[in-house]
């Protein structure tokens, strides 16, 4: 596996992330992950790649996986251990993956990690890594931002001042605000497009075996912008060979 850049290894920015659970448009990201799983994944040993201050880790926790966390990030590490000190969580150092990780596992998941991950190369080492450290029967589900996150205001993010990411293509930068954090600097982020998450998977040998786009309903409690109409994440299930 090769080195990627985390967004979030600043003091202020991993202390705010810290402390955000589900609000709003991040809901969605999370609301359908616990069927998916039912539908797809057969055992109970996980794996959070790209973990950051441990909230998607906690997640699995709460729905019954024994769930390792890994990151890059020692400030996101550190919240993470601050708020979960029972759980377990491991630095990672590029090629060094599978050694701090272990093997074996029946669901690998990776929550907006790939946003960040800035070449299709890049993404194709990674995924071939993952896909080394799953069981004889497990999966990946990768959870990203769909494009069109970038191109419209939500509950939780806003792009208004970012016009260029209308003709932004795969592997471009594209900032964004998140409403939710008191960090209001935007995020850049790495735009990929499902074209072009196809082409990896393909050649990080992985099949597609489910694709979940969460749409927000109106009998939901959040404040929906464009939610209920658009798609803001894109849910990849994954299988090797």
């Amino acid at each position: 596996m090769t080195e990627f850049a985390n967004v979030y290894e600043d003091n202020k920015r991993a202390e705010a992330y810290a402390r955000l659970e589900f609000p709003n448009t991040y809901h969605l990201a999370f609301r359908d992950l616990p069927g998916i799983f039912a539908a797809h994944i057969r055992g109970k040993r996980a794996l959070d790649f790209g973990c950051g201050a441990g909230r998607s880790t906690r997640f699995l926790g709460d729905h019954g996986f024994a769930a390792v966390g890994i990151d890059i990030s020692d400030k996101m590490l550190a919240n993470a251990r601050a708020i979960d000190p029972a759980g377990d969580y491991r630095r990672i150092d590029g090629e060094a993956v599978d050694r701090a990780a272990g093997k074996a596992y029946d669901l690998i998941l990776s929550a907006f990690t790939f946003d960040n991950v800035p070449t299709l190369e890049k993404k194709v080492r990674l995924f071939r890594g993952l896909a080394g450290l799953l069981g004889p029967s497990g999966r990946i589900v990768n959870l990203v931002s769909s494009p069109e996150i970038y191109k419209h205001e939500w509950a939780s993010f806003s792009v208004r001042d970012f016009p260029e990411n209308l003709l932004a293509g795969s592997g471009d930068i594209v900032r964004i605000i998140q409403k939710d954090t008191e960090d209001k600097r935007p995020v850049e982020d790495i735009l990929c497009t499902d074209e072009s998450y196809r082409e990896v998977y393909a050649r990080a040998g992985l099949s597609v075996e489910a694709v979940h786009r969460p749409l927000g309903r109106q009998d939901e409690p959040f404040a929906w912008v464009n939610e209920t109409a658009i798609p803001p994440w894109t849910i990849y299930v994954l299988a090797a060979g």
